[in-house]
């Protein structure tokens, strides 16, 4: 897919003429387009065959042509004649959380700084406090947003790496050589960023799949080709590792090559106390290097006397402990959810009518749908206002009546929780949803002891369903709120409040880690998309992913429930 590729080309765009003081519908319009284009389920190549471009809100004429052009010829006319007029190392500076065009703007007109590394120079030595609209706070809050994407760097989200790596799976079936295919590495395991992706066939005729795979359309760069293994970089700049095995070392090298590293080491040792030696080629009598077992990972596992441990599982947390026991978690699945409840609409800042979000929902199998729109504080999100809530509500209650499947769609909202941890609307206003759920939009720089009583203020309110990404964090751009997840998780429990795991593939909020100290405390979760487009809603599976990575189960999830029971816990 190049909408990545395209939508990193609009961003750039739209940053260099933020930079030169170019109009603001101007930049808008390309920022807007990058970001549908991303966000976007399907191939923009798919779309612009089907002739359908012009179907995307706010892409017209001169648009769709820089869009075709990039899709064509991999880059765009238009960029390169503007990347002329301002050092690379400038626009890279936009990359840092919280420092926008102006800012960066400044930070080159008035001190000549080209460059990321003379930036955190600069700051450390104070050259930036006299600035006009700049002080110390500015300088370290600078600091701190170099050292995060320092930390992220040369990694890509879930959701690109998930669609890469299966369309490319798919590619390489095509080729008669290839016996078994599988994903591995931490795409496999579903880690919220990926630092390449990892392929594993098998196959006689290693050579073979090697030359088709080279041949595959998005390949950039052929970084190393083997026989046994061979790296590419994609357009997108993502790095792919294929390797290819005999078929009876399949299983034990995808248990291999899936990893993590701790999870690997514990699996050795064992292998080695129980007699045998493990590795990529298979299990091994550790005396003889007699040939055990290795077609199959489940044989791997079970030889070794463990129960199947899922790939999600393999980070070293006890799992191995467990398969011993037979106590590993039945993780939730894709199938156990039963609805959406944290969907944005076009009555706030969604770009779809709940119609269209209810045959989406119906398409993916779901029993409900929960419309989660912004409340009346949030003007730049088209917040509702009360009046507003009470319309949408008789819409919501028409739309219901028209429901001849059992379908249902439920009226909520993601209400604000202000500075001192009170609601944006009134109880009165809030017995008018069916359910609700808070969180936090506004004012991000709070102690740990502000962030944490605020949320727990929010979760005292009687009628509070779940609170909304909790930790607020946005992956590569804004650090997690510094919280006591111990008071939050025991707060959740008295109040019977639900935590989120929101899906959107740059939140991933609450993690993994935050899930299985969560389900210790017997909390319930709810996974949500958030999403603001239909085709985004299919997101809900990288909340799924995040929640068996946290070891939990689909008891553990509110949104399992089949519509009768959610509409009891509801109290509807």
């Amino acid at each position: 897919m190049k909408n990545q590729q395209v939508a990193d080309i609009l961003f750039r765009i739209a940053d260099i003429l933020d930079i030169k003081g170019e109009i603001f519908f101007k930049v808008r319009s390309y920022r807007v387009a990058g970001r549908t284009i991303e966000s976007m389920g399907k191939d923009i190549e798919v779309v612009i065959k089907e002739g359908m471009l012009r179907d995307i809100p706010g892409i017209g004429e001169a648009l769709e042509k820089k869009i075709k052009e990039i899709v064509e010829t991999d880059q765009s006319e238009y960029l390169e004649k503007l990347k002329n007029e301002i050092p690379e190392g400038v626009l890279r500076m936009l990359g840092i959380p919280g420092l926008g065009p102006k800012k960066v703007s400044a930070i080159y007109k008035h001190l000549n700084i080209t460059t990321i590394e003379d930036l955190k120079q600069a700051c450390t030595d104070g050259k930036l406090r006299n600035l006009d609209g700049f002080g110390e706070i500015t300088e370290i809050n600078i600091l701190r947003g170099i050292q995060l994407i320092e930390k992220t760097s040369g990694r890509a989200l879930l959701n690109m790496a998930y669609a890469d790596g299966n369309i490319l799976v798919e590619y390489l079936k095509n080729c008669d050589r290839v016996k078994q295919i599988s994903i591995a590495g931490s795409l496999r395991r579903r880690k919220e960023t990926i630092g390449d992706i990892d392929i594993l066939v098998s196959s006689d005729s290693s050579e073979e799949v090697m030359d088709f795979f080279v041949k595959y359309n998005d390949v950039q760069q052929i970084i190393a080709k083997g026989s046994t293994k061979t790296s590419v970089l994609l357009i997108d700049n993502l790095q792919v590792d294929l390797r290819v095995v005999k078929p009876e070392s399949f299983g034990s090298a995808l248990q291999y090559f899936t990893g993590s590293k701790d999870h690997n080491i514990k699996m050795r040792n064992l292998a080695m106390k129980k007699g045998y030696k493990l590795n990529e080629y298979g299990l091994f009598d550790k005396k003889t290097d007699e040939y055990i077992v290795g077609r199959n990972e489940e044989d791997v596992y079970q030889k070794l006397g463990l129960a199947y441990i899922e790939p999600e599982l393999r980070e070293n947390r006890g799992e191995i402990q467990a398969a011993i026991k037979n106590q590993l978690p039945n993780l939730v699945k894709n199938g156990d959810i039963c609805g959406d409840i944290h969907i944005h609409s076009n009555w706030s800042d969604g770009f779809d009518t709940i119609e269209t979000i209810v045959s989406q929902s119906k398409k993916m199998g779901h029993e409900y749908v929960g419309i989660a729109d912004h409340s009346q504080s949030l003007k730049i999100a088209r917040g509702l206002s009360e009046d507003r809530v009470i319309k949408k509500r008789e819409e919501i209650d028409k739309i219901n009546r028209k429901q001849d499947d059992g379908f249902r769609v439920f009226c909520g909202t993601e209400c604000d929780i202000k500075s001192d941890g009170s609601l944006d609307y009134s109880d009165s206003i809030l017995e008018i949803f069916d359910y609700v759920g808070i969180g936090i939009h506004t004012k991000f720089k709070m102690t740990r002891e502000e962030a944490t009583s605020r949320i727990i203020r929010g979760m005292e309110n009687e009628y509070v369903t779940f609170v909304a990404h909790p930790t607020c964090r946005m992956i590569g751009r804004r650090e997690p709120f510094d919280l006591d997840m111990e008071e939050i998780f025991d707060t959740a429990k008295s109040t019977g409040t639900c935590l989120e795991i929101n899906s959107f593939p740059d939140r991933l909020d609450l993690n993994d880690i935050h899930c299985k100290q969560g389900k210790e405390k017997d909390v319930r979760f709810v996974i949500n998309t958030d999403c603001h487009r239909v085709e985004n809603m299919e997101f809900i599976r990288f909340g799924v992913a995040t929640a068996r990575r946290g070891w939990l189960e689909k008891s553990d999830i509110l949104n399992t429930y089949i519509l009768k029971e959610i509409e009891k816990s509801f109290g509807v």
